[in-house]
């Protein structure tokens, strides 16, 4: 490695067809929050073909150091040459913490790099902290999604973790003061056991929970599909977005981009209202400080009560039209 890297935690920036991933900017204010009572300088570390231009937002995060890998065959993600181009300057440079997203991409990218690098990976983390000794708590959800439990790998190197987004706040740009560093991405095609010919890009559509003032969200006790549009309606009627737990999701009532949880959206709304969803922290980890949390269920001893500011106990087919009929009449 031609240029020395005195960075010690180390956040994987993502990109696709050069956009940011903005839980990447998440992790790097993160990252540098956990360092700074160690002094621990904190680099940014993006892959792919022609992404210089994104170097500059990527250094008002904050960063000491952005390391630079570009070559042609990093142009589409890949994860045999992303993880064998990251290997290829994480085992010189020995960092102690290597950060990524929990997204569709992180997801399949950290368990493939911590293999090759022999190391340990906590994956689809709540929270990180940084112990003074220099060991990395993931908090996680624990056994059932009933408790959070903190995990560590204290043997091996780098600590490796995959972050939910949405959890930290982006820093705020300011002035570049960290430097760039340019490292070769060390990848030989005749080793590519296969290679990427085409893309199709499938439009997705954005269900705008990540960005709603207002989410009702639904659970397995909706009971059917023919129930699930009183809930469009009340989310329309407060100019709101409509999030699902897991069971109607799988049950098909509602699409997987409308999903809030361990596995799905996070979501950070003024207003929240649970309907007929029983509570499961697996949900409830997707939510991140409403304003106002409303719960609806004709159980009075459901979990989601002792989360609510506001809880109204019957029958959500009786509770849901009376709110939209007083909404429109308001």
């Amino acid at each position: 490695m031609a240029e020395a890297i005195a960075s010690k935690i180390w956040v994987f920036v993502e990109q696709r067809q050069g956009r940011l991933a903005e839980v990447s900017l998440e992790l790097i204010g993160k990252a540098l929050a956990l360092a700074e009572p160690l002094g621990w300088p904190v680099a940014a570390v993006l892959l792919g073909h022609q992404v210089e231009p994104l170097v500059e937002r990527v250094l008002a995060a904050g960063p000491a150091e952005v390391l630079l890998i570009e070559d042609p065959l990093l142009a589409d993600y890949c994860n045999q040459t992303y993880a064998k181009a990251l290997a290829g300057v994480v085992v010189p440079a020995r960092p102690e913490v290597f950060l990524l997203g929990a997204t569709a991409l992180g997801a399949d990218l950290g368990p493939r790099l911590a293999a090759r690098l022999r190391t340990g990976l906590s994956a689809h983390c709540l929270d990180l902290e940084l112990t003074p000794q220099g060991e990395l708590l993931a908090v996680v959800p624990g056994w059932g999604g009933n408790f959070l439990a903190r995990i560590s790998c204290p043997k091996t190197r780098p600590q490796m973790a995959t972050v939910r987004p949405g959890l930290f706040p982006v820093p705020q740009a300011g002035p570049a003061k960290g430097r760039v560093i340019r490292l070769a991405a060390g990848l030989d095609p005749a080793d590519l056991t296969y290679r990427i010919k085409a893309v199709e890009r499938e439009e997705v559509r954005d269900s705008g929970l990540e960005t709603a003032e207002v989410v009702v969200a639904g659970g397995w006790g909706i009971g059917g599909p023919e129930d699930w549009g009183c809930l469009e309606e009340l989310a329309a009627a407060l100019g709101g977005a409509v999030g699902a737990t897991r069971p109607p999701v799988d049950e098909g009532w509602a699409k997987e981009h409308q999903l809030i949880g361990t596995s799905g959206r996070t979501v950070k709304p003024k207003l929240y209202i649970g309907v007929a969803l029983s509570g499961h922290l697996h949900h409830l980890v997707g939510l991140k400080n409403p304003g106002l949390s409303v719960a609806i269920n004709q159980d009075p001893q459901a979990p989601i009560f002792e989360q609510a500011d506001l809880g109204l106990v019957g029958d959500f087919r009786e509770i849901v039209p009376a709110l939209i009929e007083a909404i429109k009449s308001y």
